[in-house]
């Protein structure tokens, strides 16, 4: 045969490639590669230990027998591959919960042969997904489920809250209904926070409730110091769980609302000077620790506290894990079967809520199951609103000014003058000094006023702002009556 009738590496590599894999981009560019009839999604460019679509390739080849390659010829061929996927439809991939066809959803197993649970109107079947309805994202963080349990009675909810130290129903049934929601890939579910005294098993109950969704190998981890480390293991797993937190800063604390309600993160790409890439991300958040200190409000709000108790009867950490293996099929088999029930259900979607879609699934689960979810929940809101009020001076200031307005009337001043007035108020008669970090000129009172109002509004104080023709001004408005859970809170 002569030279010219010689096929060059790279086009058998290629020729390869695209008989046994399915190459497509997603809408960052990114393109992936996935195995004939197999629901996992490779990047091409990953030289990630998780297996690389590259190494993937080179076994193939080899044991098909069509030989072994050089790495240039390997780089040609994949270069051309990506360039032409960059020409076909974008299609999402997704890291352990997705969305489906017809209104269903998928659940990552995690299993080498591909079977996912996918959860439809009419209940959940364990299947392999068609490449056409969803493509699976693996890392290192993705673990193994066991295949769930059919036909539990709802034995699997009762087994885990044995297991669990939750101090009373209401955070049992709050503990459900985030679990249910991080089933859901488009519902933002607010990050619960698990507290109680030294020994109540905080650690411990939060592997629990995250190894129901991450598998045996899911885990916690400290902080991580900067949001950039933060967001690349946010984006690399499904639920995200921080432990024993001892105190907030305000880039940790904006970092967290950012990963609980989604944003999108750009970047330079490596070695571009021109050239970014976009990272976006929304996942489920889970926290344990103590006391953190001052929370800030807008962190309050996309909270969920559990409290644990310590429990009466200590056990050993093999027995522990050892029952919770166990019992993982059914606990899984349990949730399934309630989240079907649970998305059959219709309910009003609360509209003074700031987390209004999992306020609504709140609503649902009482309406399926009659735990009472729902007021749970605006308890659970109520006293972080009061732990927010019990950090910060001004809020408590502002609302003892506000108890010196006529109910159902405002009052208005310029940012400055409202500086002046707390202050004074603050300060007393025996004039004592402000405290560290006290608003120092109008325009940063005003912005911590806005911070600080959703905190003010659900105990009867609006602040709001405008312009006249003088200038600007900020008004205080002590409300006629209660908010609404305000009022219950009363009862």
């Amino acid at each position: 045969m002569s030279e010219d009738e010689k096929n060059p590496a790279r086009a058998v590599i290629a020729d390869y490639a695209q008989a046994h894999f399915r190459y497509f981009r997603t809408a960052d560019g990114t393109v992936y590669a996935q195995k004939n009839g197999h629901p996992v999604a490779r990047p091409i460019r990953s030289q990630g230990t998780t297996g690389s679509h590259r190494q993937e390739l080179m076994v193939g080849l080899f044991k098909d027998g069509v030989g072994v390659f050089n790495g240039t010829a390997l780089k040609e061929a994949l270069d051309l591959i990506e360039a032409l996927a960059l020409t076909e439809d974008v299609q999402p991939v997704h890291i352990r919960v997705a969305p489906g066809f017809d209104g269903a959803t998928w659940l990552d197993l995690g299993r080498d042969d591909g079977k996912s649970v996918r959860i439809h109107p009419a209940g959940w079947d364990v299947l392999t997904p068609d490449p056409r309805e969803v493509c699976w994202r693996r890392t290192q963080l993705t673990g193994e489920l066991p295949l769930p349990a059919k036909d539990t009675d709802g034995k699997g909810i009762d087994l885990l809250l044995r297991l669990c130290n939750f101090a009373n129903a209401e955070t049992e049934c709050l503990a459900i209904a985030w679990l249910i929601g991080c089933l859901g890939p488009s519902v933002p579910v607010p990050a619960p926070f698990l507290t109680g005294p030294q020994g109540a098993g905080k650690s411990t109950g939060g592997r629990m409730l995250v190894r129901i969704i991450e598998g045996m190998s899911g885990d916690l981890r400290r902080a991580p110091k900067d949001e950039e480390n933060l967001v690349a293991a946010v984006a690399a797993g499904w639920v995200t769980a921080l432990d024993n937190l001892s105190h907030m800063t305000p880039d940790l604390s904006d970092a967290m609302c950012c990963i609980v309600t989604g944003i999108e993160s750009v970047k330079r790409a490596l070695f571009t000077d021109g050239d970014v890439f976009r990272v976006g991300y929304r996942r489920p958040l889970l926290l344990t620790g103590i006391d953190v200190g001052v929370i800030r409000p807008d962190l309050a709000e996309r909270l969920l506290p559990l409290r644990l108790e310590r429990p009466r009867v200590r056990r050993t950490e093999a027995e522990l894990w050892a029952d919770y293996e166990e019992a993982l099929p059914v606990v899984l088999g349990s949730l399934l079967d309630l989240t079907v029930k649970v998305r059959a259900v219709e309910a009003e979607t609360p509209t003074d809520l700031r987390m209004a879609d999992f306020a609504r699934l709140c609503a649902q689960l009482d309406a399926a199951t009659g735990l009472g979810a729902l007021t749970a929940y605006r308890a659970s809101l109520d006293d972080l609103n009061d732990d927010v009020i019990e950090g910060d001076l001004l809020a408590q200031t502002v609302l003892r000014h506000a108890d010196t307005i006529e109910p159902g009337t405002a009052q208005r001043m310029t940012s400055t003058e409202w500086l002046h007035c707390l202050s004074r108020l603050y300060s007393g008669e025996d004039l004592r000094a402000l405290p560290k970090g006290w608003p120092t000129t109008g325009k940063v009172l005003s912005d911590r006023l806005k911070r600080l109002q959703p905190t003010l509004s659900a105990r009867g104080v609006v602040i709001d702002s405008g312009r006249t023709s003088e200038g600007r001004y900020l008004e205080m408005t002590r409300l006629a009556t209660a908010p609404p859970h305000e009022q219950q809170r009363m009862l």
